[in-house]
């Protein structure tokens, strides 16, 4: 930094008009930027992640509005489950556009010998199929129209899962079909619901043969419709009100090009706001970094700002001079991290294209941009306001008084009010900014209480090193004399290692206990497979199979419809303002059953539960949280759209599910005499004896397949394997986004040991000019570094565990289970980290020449 040696000439300038300020700023940031390196990297840091995050959201939001009607199949889409479009609902769709029908559900699909078999996901088209957008296939050395009669195109996996190529034949229901090509681009699967296996696309006729389309079938019906005009917005919202008006009670959920995939839409913006908290946290993280590099240049000038002082500066000029140096350095750093932020998005929609949910279109929103900038210039006030205080602190004495650099001072409620006042506009930008309030408000102050956390640990442990009786080996002594020294290094590395550590402490722990409750905390008597679709009347012929096949079986087994929520206690379903954990019970189809008795795995927590042969109005039970959470009450009423049917029912009791138990169970649980009359199909369960073998239960699988083609029977560990592999695969994620943090929480590191050098280094040459080793010197330092990194991790994994544990309990309801894994490789990344990093400043610091510190220069 450039030294004034004029102190005439910069008061001179102080009284030039304030415009100036900034000329002056920067003539005193050209000999260089030593010392603020760190600040301009962790402002540029945090701010690089907020805008890849914005960046990619805005391109991937540029995609869905631009490529609508591609992802949805036309303009407007209409779908229901269980039953097709009657004759008069499709003339009043043809009127208005041209349609396109499809159906989808899961089935079986095997191969011609019944050696293998697959869960898929069926997909049935019409010859007007695709609408809009192009069907991509790889043909091969098939022969014939890929989805003329008998034909099916697949998805590329299902060829490794049945060990089978295009031209081999395989088995969907009671059919044979061809598979004649291989799925190359499917237009519009990101409207369909969340798959479980390949897709199997099989024109409608060729589908309607396997006969796996019947009444009370678990399938949905979706009419895409192509307008003839370009529809404006207001065309398209008026065209879901036509719909509703029209047919009110069909039960059809409307969708329109302008969002093709509510469920996707949704996902997409909450991963964007968590991932823009993760930014703030680091950018907040890095903040550290900006007030340690304030106040490290605020010492450094003290005897330039006691000059200005003694020939007449204001308060004000000087705070004026200084907060613009600082400005403009977070300047610098908002501009690379908006450069780099900028150039991220399209690296990743290059290597990632493959997996986004569609095609991203580049694109920078403003607000984007503005919640970057915003936040960086928030943060760098917050934590520079407070140091920046100190300046007005520093008297002309300090010429003479060298030691007055160290005495205690309290800053005056201005700045108090300042960094205040910061704090708030901070808090009011993230909740102004996410659509959980709660979230960001509980994130917020989850943030908040781990910084004043490891501030206190910093302050107790350098209060208990003070007080600590000296040991009589010198490395240790030293050690500790460095963790209590006023300008030491230990509440740097507490904060910034602390907050980073805990943050991956938490989501290990989140990690681990959810991994752990799926694979190894299953029930003991958990069911083996879950049966989909039996015919309600060969229910006795089903049963005696299974008992015939594997003796000893337990069958449990329920009615299973589905049907969507359209009002809610007087209040229609799209109204309802419904928490994040809870908005999935009025997205789309719910499956639905009716019991004379209360299920397995259910209590009564409320009301009364009907009796046997109840004959009276329609009745439903309700499962109690979600009933807290959409504020539902004994007594109220709600309506499902069953079949085209409107059925209203009075809430008779509420229910505490046992989900874990795996047993058959449903949010809502109608009286029998509500839903009997109605056409569905079975839903059972099978548990096997615990001595069955893989070999067995597969054995089984297939007779059931061979007997009943129609049937589908899902292994519970294949559907919970895979949940994993998708669950891990965001973890990863998640894992990835914490591991900012602690990038930040790195940088921070970096500058509180280049901070401390020049002390360290002045102490270092008194202690070899006594005698003291290089060897001694060396080993103070990293025990010094040693306990500050042990002490702030265990701490930190028992803050990032704790946190974990009020996540699984309030928001996941899952048991906490404490991992040995994680919690040694936390300590290991924070022993890594300091020693590393202490190492190079203790190398540096042993490198440098001792004349001029013996000399005072």
């Amino acid at each position: 930094m450039t030294t004034i040696t004029e102190p005439h000439a910069v008061i001179e300038e102080h009284y030039q008009p304030s415009p100036r300020i900034a000329t002056i700023a920067l003539n005193e940031l050209r000999g260089g930027l030593r010392g603020f390196y760190i600040l301009i990297a962790c402002i540029a840091l945090g701010v690089a992640v907020i805008t890849a995050v914005g960046g990619l959201s805005d391109a991937l939001r540029k995609g869905f509005e631009r490529q609508g009607a591609v992802l949805l199949g036309g303009d407007v889409a209409l779908a229901r489950a269980h039953r097709r479009a009657e004759p008069d609902e499709r003339a009043w769709m043809t009127a208005r556009g041209k349609v396109s029908e499809t159906v989808t559900f899961r089935a079986m699909a095997r191969r011609g010998d019944n050696t293998e078999d697959a869960l898929v996901e069926i997909k049935g088209v019409d010859d007007a199929y695709p609408l809009v957008g192009d069907l991509k296939l790889r043909t091969g050395d098939a022969k014939g129209e890929p989805l003329g009669a008998g034909g099916a195109v697949v998805e590329e996996i299902l060829l490794e899962r049945l060990k089978v190529r295009v031209g081999d034949r395989i088995r969907i229901g009671r059919s044979e079909v061809e598979i004649r090509a291989v799925i190359v681009t499917e237009p519009d699967k990101i409207t369909n619901r969340l798959s479980f296996g390949p897709r199997v696309m099989l024109s409608l006729p060729t589908l309607l043969e396997t006969g796996l389309i019947g009444p009370g079938s678990l399938v949905r019906w979706r009419y895409a419709l192509k307008l003839p005009q370009e529809p404006s917005a207001p065309a398209l919202a008026s065209m879901q009100s036509q719909v509703r008006k029209d047919w009110p009670n069909a039960g059809f959920q409307v969708l329109d090009r302008r969002d093709p995939a509510p469920r996707v839409t949704k996902t997409l913006e909450r991963l964007r706001q968590f991932l823009t908290l993760i930014g703030l946290t680091s950018l907040l993280i890095g903040g550290v970094g900006v007030a340690n590099a304030v106040t490290t240049y605020i010492e450094r000038r003290r005897k330039v700002i006691a000059t200005m002082r003694a020939l007449g500066s204001t308060t004000r000029q000087i705070l004026i001079l200084h907060l613009t140096q600082v400005l403009l350095l977070a300047v610098l750093g908002i501009l690379l991290g908006l450069a780099v932020g900028l150039s991220l998005p399209p690296l990743l929609m290059w290597s990632l294209g493959s997996v986004l949910p569609v095609q991203p279109e580049l694109a920078l929103g403003a607000e984007t941009v503005f919640l970057a900038i915003a936040y960086g210039l928030i943060v760098t006030l917050l934590f520079s306001i407070w140091p920046l205080g100190r300046a007005e602190q520093i008297k002309p004495a300090v010429l003479f008084r060298e030691e007055a650099g160290g005495e205690r001072v309290r800053l005056r409620w201005p700045y108090l009010a300042g960094s205040a006042a910061m704090a708030a506009t901070l808090l009011g930008l993230a909740l102004w900014t996410s659509e959980s309030q709660r979230i960001a408000l509980s994130f917020c102050a989850a943030v908040a209480g781990i910084f004043l956390l490891f501030t206190g640990l910093g302050q107790l442990i350098a209060w208990v090193a003070r007080r600590l009786p000296r040991p009589r080996r010198p490395e240790l002594a030293l050690a500790i004399a460095g963790l209590g020294a006023p300008g030491g290094l230990t509440r740097s590395v507490v904060l910034s290692l602390g907050s980073g550590l805990s943050l991956l402490a938490a989501v290990a722990a989140v990690d681990g206990s959810i991994v752990s409750e799926l694979q190894g905390r299953l029930p003991k008597a958990a069911p083996n497979f879950f049966v989909l679709d039996i015919p309600n009347g060969e229910l006795g012929r089903f049963n005696a199979l299974v008992a015939r096949e594997r003796p000893g079986a337990h069958l449990n087994h329920a009615p299973m419809l589905r049907g969507r929520l359209v009002d809610l206690a007087g209040r229609p379903a799209e109204s309802v303002k419904a928490p994040p954990q809870a908005q999935w019970v009025l997205n789309g189809d719910r499956g639905l059953t009716y019991a004379e008795d209360v299920p397995e795995g259910s209590r009564v927590v409320a009301g009364k539960w009907w009796e046997r042969g109840y004959a009276g109005p329609p009745l439903v039970s309700f499962e109690a949280e979600l009933a807290r959470q959409l504020g539902l009450a004994l007594g109220d009423s709600i309506t499902v759209n069953v079949l085209g049917r409107n059925i209203t029912a009075r809430i008779a009791n509420l229910r505490e599910v046992e989900w874990e138990s795996l047993a058959i169970n449903f949010v809502m649980v109608f009286s029998p005499n509500t839903l009997k009359a109605a056409p569905h199909n079975m839903l059972a369960t099978i548990t096997l004896p615990l001595n069955t073998s893989l070999a067995d239960e597969a054995d089984l699988a297939r007779t059931i397949g061979r007997i009943y083609p129609t049937v589908t029977a899902i292994r519970v560990k294949d559907a919970i394997n895979s949940f994993n592999t998708i669950f891990e695969k965001v973890m990863v994620a998640v894992r990835a986004a914490g591991g900012v943090t602690l990038l930040a929480g790195a940088l921070v590191l970096a500058g509180a040991f280049a901070t401390s050098q020049r002390r360290r280094t002045k102490q270092a040459v008194i202690l070899k000019a006594l005698g003291g080793t290089r060897g001694r010197i060396v080993g103070s330092h990293l025990l010094e570094y040693a306990l500050l990194a042990v002490v702030t991790s265990v701490v930190a994994l028992a803050v990032g565990n704790l946190v974990g544990w009020a996540v699984l309990w309030r928001i996941m309801d899952v048991p906490y289970v404490f991992s040995w894994g994680p919690a040694l490789q936390v300590l290991g990344l924070s022993l890594g980290l300091v020693l590393a990093l202490g190492g190079i400043g203790t190398w540096r610091i042993l490198s440098a020449p001792a004349v001029p510190y013996l000399k005072g220069e």
